[in-house]
């Protein structure tokens, strides 16, 4: 299938699924009698207040509806990069309003900085380019953070091991992370000799999204520029100690020559975790399947007796390092399973707060002159 084979929805990865799912949100959103049209759209870009979004006619800006954005539970349940939204035409400003969000196929959630909350790095995604920096920035504990909210995402992770050029032997690189992510394809690349690009190209095919991430300067944005064969994206020189400098600062869903769909992202400094138990199975699934031969279904691996996990430590069949981030995140997960609680908690009693004095105005109000 090339990119002249689909039509211009269909090229955005649009499919009979998602037309099933639009003519459903499209009856939710449209007030009764309303005439005005209903159109798809998928979300390209996310600037502060404004969307930027590609329809099969091309692009436009977007705003969303206040309705929307009032019954929004939360900022996980906004539009994110990669979206598929219900618009209607355009306002007096000329942007497009979007009245909804179809429910998202994968999402890429880690927790926001500073708040307990969700935040959608990407949605849609089918593939998760987790990208690595030679020599400087490899980090086979960051690589399980993000392998584990790839596969809690529901994308396929593949790791990119970017500036190979720079490394004096790539070869012990890919396999020291070979040996630590349980069997997930690695690439070693160079946008500067062309060295792994082809392999790593055969995950880009037409009307399939993939998402770039990684620290900043690992190469993201000079590894779109190098696919999309233009220099679209801001990109940094790299400092004499070999890392790069960070420059992108929104997300963008650009579409390469081939059709595939690439989303670029900022570079993240801090990546907490969000709800990923299951991804931390997926993760660290050789410390799961020990896990199932240990005497006791709530083992913690800690002292208890007939322990599998801690019977391959024994052996040296498991690095101890490798045990004790896998607890590290597990901790982590559970302090922020706490710390969720009580945010729900918090907010109940604000919302009680908020309505028992909007009950007591009104009462005030509507006896004050008797």
């Amino acid at each position: 299938m090339t990119i002249e084979d689909l039509s211009p929805l269909a090229s955005l990865g649009w499919d009979a699924e998602w037309a099933a799912a639009f003519a459903a949100a499209t009856e939710e959103s449209k007030p009764a009698g309303s005439q005005s049209s209903r159109s798809p759209a998928r979300i390209v870009a996310e600037h502060r207040d404004r969307y930027v979004v590609r329809t099969g006619d091309g692009e436009r800006s977007a705003i969303l509806a206040g309705r929307v954005r009032h019954a929004a539970a939360s900022r996980e349940a906004l539009p994110a990069v990669g979206d598929w939204v219900v618009i209607s035409a355009p306002d007096r400003d000329g942007a497009a309003i979007v009245h909804g969000v179809l429910p998202r196929r994968s999402a890429f959630v880690r927790q926001a900085a500073y708040v307990v909350e969700a935040q959608v790095v990407a949605a849609n995604v089918d593939v998760a380019l987790i990208m690595t920096a030679l020599p400087a920035d490899l980090s086979l504990h960051r690589l399980d953070r993000y392998l584990t909210l790839a596969w809690e995402s529901g994308a396929t992770p593949v790791i990119v091991l970017s500036k190979a050029d720079l490394s004096a032997d790539v070869e012990s690189a890919i396999a020291e992370v070979r040996a630590s992510t349980q069997g997930v394809e690695v690439i070693a690349i160079s946008t500067a000799t062309g060295v792994g690009l082809d392999d790593l190209v055969r995950h880009l095919v037409p009307a399939r999204t993939a998402v770039v991430m990684g620290s900043s300067g690992v190469g993201k944005s000079t590894l779109v520029n190098h696919l999309l064969g233009a220099e679209r994206l801001r990109t940094s020189d790299v400092l004499e100690d070999g890392r790069g400098q960070h420059t992108t600062t929104h997300r963008e869903l650009v579409v390469l020559a081939n059709g595939a769909l690439l989303i670029d992202t900022p570079g993240m400094r801090e990546l907490q975790l969000w709800n990923a138990d299951a991804g931390i199975d997926a993760a660290f699934a050789d410390i799961d399947a020990l896990a199932e031969r240990c005497r006791f279904t709530d083992c913690a691996h800690g002292t208890e007796p007939d322990c599998a996990v801690l019977d391959a430590l024994r052996r040296g069949a498991l690095e101890a390092d490798r045990l004790e981030h896998w607890r590290q995140l597990r901790r982590e997960l559970a302090f922020l399973a706490r710390k969720q609680d009580q945010g729900a908690a918090a907010a109940e009693r604000a919302r009680t707060r908020s309505l028992t004095r909007a009950a007591r105005k009104w009462i005030e109000e509507k006896y004050r002159d008797r």
